[in-house]
């Protein structure tokens, strides 16, 4: 390992201790970087050098990038960062903005500066926001002037905030004012090691506090060379599209990692619903989209006289990929959906296939330059067709800032990812539920995600959530919440109906035994449900179940 460039020293003052580590593999020789190694130059400065700067590299609503005008929108801010902020190698700048090139040039900024970049959800409130500017002990933020009511409502949360630098996406912003002054056009990436903390990304807290996971340099260059390089395979003509944050690693990687590798476009967009995603793909051409199976399913419905023949690849994550969205997908547009399982621990998606070797219905297989197993209780290898925890290693793993939680999720170097799985004789992984949404019911082990891709094939269910409910007989019951398509009625009628759905569709003790009608579901910023949000809900309305 060579010198660390951060003269602040406190990422690595936090990492775990070496032995918590995960065991890293770099099998692959597109995996084995320089010591010394900035992921901006890579990303962007080299597409300049060779002379490729007048390609297109940013678009979104309000203006288009090249390659060139975004180094140097990235070099006038990582000057104004380091020479009027008194930013240094290895400090921590939070960031707060919708999707736009402004919000990836100020991350890709502080990287390129030797800083770690600390991008946050933009619905995130003050006291959410506290969270991280405490934990990260973060000192300066830069952010978009229409969030500036929650994060000056934030500032007294952290004694370590000193500055917040504003820019209004109009040229009157005080950071556009401060990047105007002379001689800020050109800046020298600084000599980082590959091993030097670039991006803090906190996880979405879908099981409670969320945790920051420390990525190196070298670590948003693994997965565009593994996930990227093998399995999405795109090339410098596609433009990229997609619904999730750049907060949100898998945003991180379809807006701007993914296609920034390969000379390609990205289109940023700051409303992803339904008919804003479907018209920016008409308008831009986008060509490969990355977003959530919710959102291919709400998309579905809107699909009626829309030109969205751009399209070549689908990539969903963030959840399991139904396999009645996939087939629908399948119907409507003639494309399979690339599924695949990733993890803000591991920066991005590590089993997943390309579309002439994906499944319907699996995740995939191990992304090349990944290992992946199914283990018992005891870390022990289960037979194909047995279900068992999921563990992965390879070029990226988790490194949690300063958390007891390290122990849990890496064990004899592998991570622990938390989910049930089972892998056929093939060495395709079958998703079963994250492990603590496995429902034991008289005995039976039931799937949570199971009951509910049975029920999202009915054709009055919007959106679903079953978790266990505590029961006097059985001990546990399956519950599901159901929020209706418009005109659907919850009633006892249509209670009786999904049940019998259900039955008909996967073995019948796994029906739900009670059924409850909600307005919406629990979910995060990035719109994953909570379902532990959900079990706390089925824990204080025990006994109150409309059951057969």
């Amino acid at each position: 390992m060579s010198a660390s460039a951060h003269l602040d020293t406190f990422t690595a003052d936090n990492l775990p201790p070496r032995d918590a580590w995960p065991e890293f593999r770099f099998t692959l020789p597109e995996l084995r970087y320089p010591e010394r190694l900035n992921c901006v130059a890579e990303l962007l400065d080299r597409w300049i050098a060779s002379g490729k700067g007048d390609r297109t590299c940013l678009i979104s609503p309000n203006e288009t990038l090249s390659y060139a005008a975004l180094q140097e929108r990235v070099n006038r801010i990582a000057n104004v960062l380091t020479r009027d902020l008194g930013m240094v190698p290895g400090n921590r700048v939070l960031l707060r903005a919708p999707n736009s090139p402004m919000a990836a040039a100020a991350l890709l900024a502080v990287m390129k500066a030797g800083g770690v970049a600390v991008p946050t959800m933009p619905l995130l409130r003050a006291r959410e926001i506290g969270y991280p500017l405490a934990k990260a002990k973060i000192a300066l933020v830069l952010c978009d002037g229409r969030l500036a009511d929650d994060m000056e409502k934030a500032k007294p949360l952290s004694a370590e905030l000193k500055r917040i630098v504003y820019w209004s996406g109009e040229a009157n912003g005080e950071l556009e004012t401060l990047m105007r002054k002379p001689s800020y056009e050109s800046f020298t990436a600084c000599n980082t090691s590959a091993e030097d903390v670039c991006l803090i990304a906190f996880t979405s807290g879908t099981t409670g506090e969320p945790k920051g996971t420390m990525h190196f340099h070298r670590d948003l260059l693994a997965t565009c060379d593994s996930y990227g390089r093998h399995v999405l395979r795109p090339d410098p003509s596609d433009r990229f599209i997609g619904s999730p944050p750049l907060a949100f690693t898998f945003g991180l990687g379809g807006h701007l990692l993914f296609p920034l590798r390969v000379g390609a476009a990205s289109i940023l967009i700051e409303r992803a619903g339904p008919d804003d995603f479907l018209a920016a793909i008409e308008k831009f051409r986008a060509t490969i989209c990355f977003t959530a199976p919710t959102a291919y399913r709400a998309i579905l419905g809107k699909l009626a006289g829309r030109r969205i023949s751009s399209l070549r690849k689908c990539v969903s994550a963030g959840e399991a990929l139904p396999r009645a969205t996939f087939d629908a997908w399948l119907a409507a547009t003639g494309i399979r959906i690339l599924d695949g399982i990733g993890s803000t621990e591991m920066l991005h998606i590590f089993i997943g296939s390309p579309e002439t070797e994906n499944r319907a219905g699996s995740t995939g297989r191990a992304v090349p330059g990944y290992e992946a197993h199914v283990v018992d209780d005891d870390g022990n290898d289960v037979p194909p067709g047995t279900v068992g925890h999921l563990t992965v290693r390879g070029p990226t793993g988790c490194r949690y800032l300063a958390d007891a939680r390290q122990r849990k999720y890496v064990q004899r170097g592998w991570n622990i990812t938390g989910d049930t799985y089972m892998m056929d004789s093939d060495g395709y992984f079958w998703y079963q539920a994250r492990s603590d949404d496995m429902i034991v019911s008289s005995g039976y082990n039931i799937a949570g995600p199971e009951v509910e891709y049975a029920l999202l094939m009915h054709a009055a269910v919007a959106e679903c959530g079953v978790v266990g409910a505590p029961d006097g007989e059985r001990g546990m019951i399956v519950k599901a919440y159901v929020v209706l398509r418009a005109g659907e009625t919850g009633d006892a009628a249509m209670t009786k109906a999904l049940q019998e759905h259900v039955r008909s569709t996967v073995a019948p003790y796994k029906y739900p035994r009670a059924i409850e009608y909600i307005e919406a579901l629990p979910k995060t910023q990035t719109g994953k449900l909570q379902r532990f949000e959900l079990r706390k809900m089925a824990a204080t309305t025990a006994g109150q179940k409309i059951a057969s």
